[in-house]
């Protein structure tokens, strides 16, 4: 515990906090137009959810460290190092959350609870494909792929996904609380994709 905190003000340091600004700064740009006139708010729930997409992209960024590969040896296992830029992020990424939905006129404001899951699910899934990054390869900045990849997601996933198994629908269509209830499937998926992704890789035997 004493060298967990000890490591706090380090790892403080090295997230990077610009790209995570960037990206936040562009979703609540994107979240500011569904004031600008009634077609905007119209499509206020298309608008909150480029906005959670763009500051989820920022997170897929979270887990780049170029000192990767010196600090491989630290006594401090990886899924506490990961735990804690985690634990760093997530304050941030409430107030920005907070401040998204602030700014949507509360007539056109989406459900709140759901989209709230629809954003935790991105914001999780895009921390989960950087572990995965750390956990399968050996590349000190995995963001930038996991960024492409969840945007090239997001888009596939909007064009082809079969309807029946919607998750972009919108506030008023019949599916709303169906899609709902797969966006919570897709979040606890993964969570725990992210658990096993953030574990220490079993070394391999050196046979004689």
């Amino acid at each position: 515990m004493p060298l967990t905190r000890q490591l706090v003000l380090p790892v403080h340091r090295t997230l990077p906090w610009g790209v995570v600004g960037v990206a936040g700064v562009a979703g609540l740009l994107l979240t500011a137009l569904t004031r600008t006139g009634e077609s905007a708010e119209r499509l206020s729930v298309y608008l909150l959810r480029a906005a959670i997409l763009a500051f989820a992209v920022g997170l897929a960024f979270l887990l780049d460290d170029p000192a990767r590969h010196t600090t491989v040896a630290v006594p401090t296992p990886r899924p506490v190092r990961i735990a804690l830029r985690v634990a760093l992020a997530a304050p941030a990424a409430a107030a920005w959350w907070t401040a998204a939905l602030l700014l949507v006129p509360p007539g056109v404001r989406p459900p709140v609870g759901d989209i709230t899951l629809e954003a935790g699910a991105a914001c999780v899934l895009a921390v989960t494909g950087a572990a995965a990054g750390v956990r399968f390869t050996e590349v000190a900045r995995p963001g930038l792929p996991v960024a492409g990849g969840l945007l090239t997601t997001a888009v596939l996933v909007m064009l082809f996904w079969p309807g029946r198994w919607a998750l972009f629908v919108p506030v008023e269509d019949e599916r709303w609380a169906a899609a709902h209830d797969r966006w919570g499937v897709v979040l606890a998926g993964a969570v725990i994709l992210g658990a096993v992704c953030a574990v220490e890789p079993l070394r391999r035997r050196v046979r004689f």
